[in-house]
């Protein structure tokens, strides 16, 4: 029985670190501008605080089929928990948008959690209320109804603060006149995800790649730059443990250049091999092609300094992956990506346009460092200011 116990109350114990995890970022990162940032931050520790009671009141169950159903009862909250927690932080990462959950293929995956979590403890506090020797059938019935309780009332909570923070951020008075991401109407709604999509006339880039190799930091690039048409210009600092220094891609009409860090800008000899590095250009006509959007889910709508746009995710292959963004050869060297696997996030404007992209690949790092085993590919592209008058200048000699 104190084995059950202990074992139980590791899992509570989990419980506890992973919602305390995902409250701390919403407490200390999310902060869109509303009267009520805090409050919501502060109502997203309440299912912490029903953890905590699972860690001090187990569901301690006996019979063979009633503890394996209190274990698997946690450990599936945990596998809900985890992944949502990830995706809050890719949202954080990626400029903070105002709605935590806009939508329901958003929400579900917390709610099941906060369910689960409910339940697992709703099952202890009914052993604990009523003793471990009262009827089976009353402390389920006991239990259910506690975690029904728990989650109506945290979910209740928590949805009601955030959505009146949504609704006051609505106010005229708080939306921005302009954004560098796009219009800043409340009027009408982003095209879907799977519908028409462009890049702009023009756009001012910006990019981020990090590499990471069994939770080691392997290096960033560091890309900012400016597109007109298809013609582009852009600098990117790299500093991996195979490359540093800083590299650079430009072309106009029909001349290219690119830049070393040893030999400076020099002429490309094969201007069709420069075009891959157009940035957003590249990302739309690879990963994001209207194929490839077809089966992009759908995340809602959410709002990147005061511009709404359509957040959507799709499933990339790492070929795919490396084609649309070929700078991450300097993260990964020249292996062979065909049995990576990633995802991207895009965000569509309200112009139709793209605006943002943010994901990562991962897979096997055997051939990028010896006695490796994962590494993991992520980035974050922005491209601002789209449609005003940018100037692409030629490279210096």
């Amino acid at each position: 029985m104190r084995v059950r116990q202990f074992e139980l109350r590791l899992i509570a114990a989990t419980l506890v670190v992973a919602w305390m995890v995902a409250a701390a970022l919403v407490l200390l990162a999310y902060r869109p501008g509303g009267p009520l940032d805090v409050v919501v931050g502060v109502t997203s520790l309440v299912p912490t605080g029903i953890a905590v009671a699972a860690l001090a009141w187990p569901p301690v169950a006996r019979g063979r089929g009633a503890y394996p159903l209190m274990v698997g009862l946690g450990i599936g909250s945990l596998l809900l928990l985890l992944p949502s927690i990830g995706g809050v932080l890719n949202q954080l990462r990626a400029l903070g948008p105002q709605t935590l959950l806009p939508s329901l293929e958003a929400a579900y995956p917390w709610l099941l959690a906060l369910v689960g979590t409910s339940l697992f403890t709703g099952f202890g506090v009914a052993r604990r209320i009523q003793g471990g020797s009262a009827l089976r059938r009353r402390r389920l019935a006991a239990g259910i109804m506690i975690g029904a309780a728990f989650s109506v009332g945290a979910g209740s909570l928590f949805a009601g603060v955030a959505v009146a923070n949504e609704l006051a951020l609505r106010d005229p008075k708080l939306v921005p006149a302009s954004s560098r991401f796009g219009p800043t109407s409340l009027a009408g709604a982003p095209p879907a995800c799977d519908g028409p999509l462009d890049v702009g006339s023009s756009a001012r880039l910006s990019a981020r790649f990090d590499g990471e190799i069994d939770l080691r930091n392997a290096g960033s690039v560091e890309l900012t730059g400016v597109r007109e048409g298809r013609d582009f210009r852009w600098l990117a600092y790299v500093a991996t443990d195979r490359e540093l220094g800083q590299y650079g891609a430009a072309m106009l009409g029909d001349r290219a250049w690119t830049r070393t860090p040893r030999g400076g800008w020099r002429r490309a000899a094969d201007p069709s091999g420069t075009s891959d590095a157009s940035v957003d250009l590249r990302a739309l006509e690879v990963a994001l092609a209207p194929g490839n959007r077809s089966t992009a889910e759908d995340h809602g709508v959410e709002v990147i300094e005061g511009a709404r746009a359509r957040h959507c995710r799709l499933a990339v292959d790492g070929p795919t992956f490396l084609a649309a963004f070929p700078q991450i050869r300097w993260l990964v060297g020249d292996v062979d990506l065909a049995h990576w696997r990633g995802q991207l996030d895009y965000w569509v404007f309200l112009d139709g346009q793209l605006g943002q992209v943010a994901g990562s690949g991962n897979g096997e790092a055997i051939g990028i460092e010896p006695e490796a085993l994962l590494a993991t590919v992520t980035v974050l592209l922005t491209a601002t200011e789209r449609g005003r008058d940018v100037v692409v200048y030629p490279p210096a000699p």
